[in-house]
């Protein structure tokens, strides 16, 4: 992994740019909202994470220019889009967001032409990596809804540790839903 970002603690980070072998991790760009709004029409992306329903090309722009660059503003929210390097097509959106001091958790969608090839968790082992040494982290939580088998398939290959089930922990189209937590704590 390459970081061509400014290491240090989350207050002081501004947005970074990541590399593996096969991907760019970097900012989204306003030209970014038509793949943003393209993979977001997914069923799965509506439904397992906290994206508007139904996404209009409006939440798209929105996404790209104001919530990714206010969450490295805040320090909160440390927000990446994730794209090929052989054909420049957006893989994801990957995320550290900050619970507590040292803490965070790790949230992703990934594009569904671009899936089962291990390009969301290339991704995300780019960020946790990069969460560990530049935000300091000692433990990055991953959350899902019980049912994501996918999420869940992409945190157990990251080492991530199954730690319980919340109960009825939030409402999805007016019904509760139970959660997976889980954690990795630093190595």
């Amino acid at each position: 992994m390459n970081d061509q970002g400014d290491p240090g603690r989350a207050s002081a980070l501004g947005p970074v740019t990541l590399e593996t072998d096969r991907l760019h991790l970097r900012p989204f760009v306003a030209t970014d909202a038509e793949a943003v709004h393209a993979a977001c029409q997914d069923a799965d992306i509506q439904y397992y994470t906290p994206v508007a329903s139904p996404f209009r090309y409006e939440d798209a722009e929105k996404y790209v220019g104001e919530t990714a660059p206010q969450g490295w503003a805040t320090g909160r929210d440390f927000i990446l889009g994730v794209f090929r390097k052989d054909k420049d097509a957006l893989v994801g959106s990957f995320c550290l967001t900050k619970m507590s001091q040292g803490v965070y958790e790790l949230g992703y969608w990934a594009a569904p032409e671009e899936r089962g090839q291990g390009l969301s968790t290339e991704a995300a082992r780019a960020m946790c990596e990069w969460g560990f040494t530049a935000l300091e982290a000692h433990r990055i939580e991953w959350w899902a809804m019980v049912g994501n088998t996918a999420s869940r398939a992409l945190a157990e290959k990251l080492g991530i540790t199954l730690e319980g089930t919340l109960r009825n922990r939030s409402l999805v189209n007016g019904r509760p839903h139970d959660w997976w937590v889980g954690g990795l704590l630093k190595p």
